[in-house]
This record gives C-alpha cells, structure tokens and sequence, in this order.
C-alpha cells in the first residue's frame, strides 16, 4: 500500500471517485439516459456524500484545507441534494421548486469557482474538474431558473467530463502512488 512522505496514506483518491462516479451517474440522468432513482440517490448517500466527508475529514486532519473543504463541502452537497430528492420532512416543507433550485445551484456554483481559483495552484486533473463542475453548476442553475431541459441536457454533458476526469485523478493518483512514480499524468 502507498502512502505520503509522512507514511499517511492519501485521502484524495477516495473523495475523488466517491464524487466522480456518484456525478457520472447523475448526468447519465440528466441527459436522459437513465432515470432519477434509488441508485442515484444510494450512491449519493454514500459515495457521493459519506466517503468524500471521511476523505474531507482526513485531508483536514492532515492540514490540507484545500481538500478538506473540498470534499467535506461536496459531500455534504451529496447528502442535500438527496434530502431534497427524498422529501423526509412530508408536508410540513414545501419541495423544492425550479427558483430555489436555481438558486440552491447558483450558490454551488459560485462557491466551485473560487474552488477552481485554489487549482490553478495544482495539476490540470484538478484544475479539469473544477473547471468543469463550475460550469456544471451554472448550467444546471440556468436550466432550473429558466425550466429549460435543453441546457439541463447540455449540463449532463459537462457533468459526464466531470465525472470521469475525477475518476481519471483518482485513479491515476493510486496507479502513480502504487508504483511510486508517474505512470498516468496528472
């Protein structure tokens, strides 16, 4: 097994397949290709929300306040946006509708751009992914602000290279970890 330096092991490949599958699969749904259901919504959960927070939580304790807000952030994005697909509060709160999605986005997406500002300090894998999921995010805040399915569509698209990029980085990060060399640029 690999580790740092410092003999700890690396986080980052963690949170970044729990968030790259969990946004591959999402955007499978957002172009149409597969429907929002418990899979997306179980990967969510626990992939997209519980391993990034774990990875967060350890990027943190190892002083990386980049990855650890990273990763905490994202997760917990995870487990809201499933809050809001599953609706666990009944009656009581109104669901979410297209303004408050948009504007749930729009927030999201803001926050992803000076997210991506801190990459340009770090490899393009890293720099690809935020780049892209800043875009993400503000296509899919249009798409609900303006009830446009067309950019939401064109939003999976983007999300889809999100997705597999942080796989990319994941992976390459074991692979060049492993072998205690570069093998797959990053």
């Amino acid at each position: 097994m690999s580790s740092d330096a410092k003999g700890k092991a690396n986080p980052g490949p963690l949170g970044l397949l729990g968030f790259g599958m969990t946004t591959v699969l999402l955007n499978l749904h957002n172009m149409d290709i597969i429907q929002l259901s418990i899979v997306i919504v179980a990967m969510g959960i626990a992939l997209g929300g519980l391993a990034q927070i774990i990875a967060g939580i350890c990027e943190l304790q190892s002083g990386n306040t980049f990855g650890g807000t990273a990763f905490t952030a994202y997760g917990f994005f995870w487990w809201s946006l499933c809050i809001i697909w599953i609706k666990p509060f009944g009656l009581a709160i109104k669901p979410g509708d297209h303004v408050s999605m948009g504007f749930y986005l729009l927030l999201w997406g803001i926050f992803t751009f000076f997210m991506f500002l801190g990459t340009l300090k770090h490899n393009r894998a890293t720099q690809l992914v935020f780049s892209s999921l800043t875009i993400l995010f503000f296509l899919l805040s249009a798409g609900d602000f303006l009830e446009n399915h067309t950019i939401t569509k064109l939003a999976g698209f983007v999300g889809l290279v999100c997705g597999l990029s942080a796989i990319y980085s994941a992976m390459a990060q074991l692979v060049n970890g492993e072998f205690g060399k570069k093998i797959l640029p990053l």
